[in-house]
């Protein structure tokens, strides 16, 4: 039949033609833009996943960043501790140069004073300057900051990382469970001097001690008739050669006799004592704990030398590393460390001893996502001569806590006129704290922020590739398909001419 009113053959031309020419826009589309997916209806899943990759992949670019800056930040600090730590060898040279007073006038010494005071305000200056983009580094802005310490409990506080989560403060539980203990020998006797009589008595003859300690041995003859506080005071006279005390029993403890103990706390302190001449009635007891009577007298168990004990320390529930009176905590949910007063480490009371961290550190955030499991947070103490070099050392008046602004013109430990040893062991502390920043530093550089960005490289590759295999166009398809849909477009539009023309067939049937 043939109508002319409706062209069925044309309309279907029409809708293929429309198709064909559809095809072809979204090929040249795809081409022109190198991706498949340039609107949701393209594909609405695949869209979807793939926002959500890209997301992600601008997320772990920005987290290499964030590392490799973190890494710039790490080797600025580096450049200028080690600044710091020339100057504090400069010093160390200027100490040990001083104490040779023999052969150094008091000229000579003043003008190490003077290079001492330099170098001491040097260090304050890079403290002070030491900056990245504004941000300074070792002027203890990047500090912890702590309340509610006890400063007659807790001498001194070290925070080097915090765990803070969700949470604004972060409290800290400090439990003495052990007691640090002094190294204590008992020489046991009844009589007031050395020519004592009683079996068991102190001898008769003349005696030589041979007393070691962890600084060193010293060998001290006594004859006999010399009083028991004769023997303390010369035993006294070299506890700096040997780290040994001497002391009286009173009355309320064994009756008479000699406690000998380290001079410092901790199981690296030790005390010795030999009868090498004379003395064949000696009894020596061990010292367990703090308080006479001895419970292990001499046997073979060699009751003449004893060893310190460090303290036994609960922090929030962890066990703490102690070494004498200082303690160790290393956990991912807190660093520190601290030094405890000699009452309270010897005392276990059951009682912990409380603060909290309120703030403070630097914050760096490694990873794509905003959560606390990808981000650490890293403490910088402050590198200035107030803050530095902090130790327990003993002064006339008692134990002092003193810093390398102690070494300075007209302090207690200065070059001229000062105490030279305490001065020697608070530069020693000065340098532990620098080369122990640095090395912490460089751990966080080497075992966090490196090992993150070769991580996050890879992390990257792979969310990359996913991410190309769902959104990218691929040419030689697309080009394949380009092809059909010319074609396809071309003889469209020709068999829509053709359909159009057949209608005109009708006009010879009027003929």
């Amino acid at each position: 039949m043939t109508r002319i009113n409706s062209n069925v053959s044309s309309l279907i031309a029409q809708v293929n033609l429309s198709r064909s020419n559809a095809d072809l826009d979204t090929r040249l589309e795809r081409l022109s833009t190198g991706l498949q997916i340039n609107r949701g209806a393209d594909n609405p899943a695949g869209l979807i996943i793939s926002e959500r990759l890209r997301s992600e992949i601008r997320g772990t670019e920005q987290g290499i960043l964030n590392a490799e800056r973190a890494s710039s930040v790490i080797s600025t600090t580096e450049a200028s501790l080690n600044e710091v730590s020339d100057l504090l060898n400069s010093i160390k040279a200027l100490i040990v140069e001083s104490n040779n007073t023999g052969a150094l006038s008091i000229e000579e010494r003043e003008a190490n004073q003077l290079q001492v005071d330099s170098a001491i305000d040097a260090i304050t200056r890079i403290a002070n300057t030491a900056s990245f983009g504004g941000l300074k580094l070792l002027n203890g802005e990047l500090e912890y900051i702590t309340s509610g310490i006890d400063d007659s409990n807790i001498i001194q506080t070290q925070i080097n990382s915090v765990f803070f989560g969700n949470r604004d403060n972060v409290p800290v539980d400090v439990e003495v469970i052990g007691s640090a203990q002094q190294a204590g020998v008992y020489l046991q006797g009844t009589s007031a001097t050395l020519g004592g009589g009683a079996d068991g008595d102190l001898p008769t003859s003349t005696v030589s001690l041979r007393i070691a300690g962890p600084d060193g041995v010293e060998e001290l003859t006594f004859v006999s008739g010399q009083s028991l506080d004769d023997v303390v005071n010369a035993v006294n006279l070299y506890t700096a050669a040997t780290g040994v005390v001497a002391s009286r029993a009173s009355a309320g403890d064994i009756s008479s006799g000699i406690i000998f103990r380290s001079s410092d706390y901790g199981s690296e302190a030790f005390v010795s004592v030999e009868a090498i001449a004379g003395g064949p009635n000696f009894n020596f007891g061990r010292i367990p704990g703090d308080n006479p009577p001895p419970l292990v007298w001499a046997t073979a168990e060699a009751a003449n030398r004893d060893a310190g004990k460090d303290v036994d320390v609960i922090i929030n529930g962890a066990v703490a590393r102690g070494r004498g009176l200082e303690v160790d905590l290393r956990s991912p949910l807190l660093d520190m460390s601290m030094l405890l007063d000699e009452t309270f480490a010897t005392t276990v009371s059951g009682t912990p001893e409380s603060f909290h961290v309120i703030g403070g550190g630097s914050k760096f955030q490694l990873g794509p996502q905003v959560n606390v499991q990808q981000q650490v947070d890293v403490g910088i103490q402050s590198m200035h001569a107030a803050r530095l070099g902090g130790s327990y050392v003993d002064t006339p008046t008692g134990k002092v806590l003193q810093f390398l602004t102690s070494l300075k013109t007209g302090n207690a430990n200065n070059l001229v006129t000062g105490d030279l040893e305490n001065a020697s062991e608070i530069l020693e502390s000065a340098i532990d704290d620098v080369t122990l920043t640095r090395g912490r530093l460089g751990a966080f550089e080497r075992n966090v922020l490196q090992p993150n960005v070769r991580s996050l490289q890879t992390a990257l590759q792979s969310l990359t590739s996913s991410e190309s295999v769902i959104r990218d166009a691929d040419f030689a398809k697309e080009t394949s398909a380009l092809t059909r849909a010319q074609i396809l477009s071309q003889s469209g539009t020709t068999i829509l001419a053709t359909a159009n023309a057949n209608a005109q067939n009708v006009l010879q049937l009027l003929g």
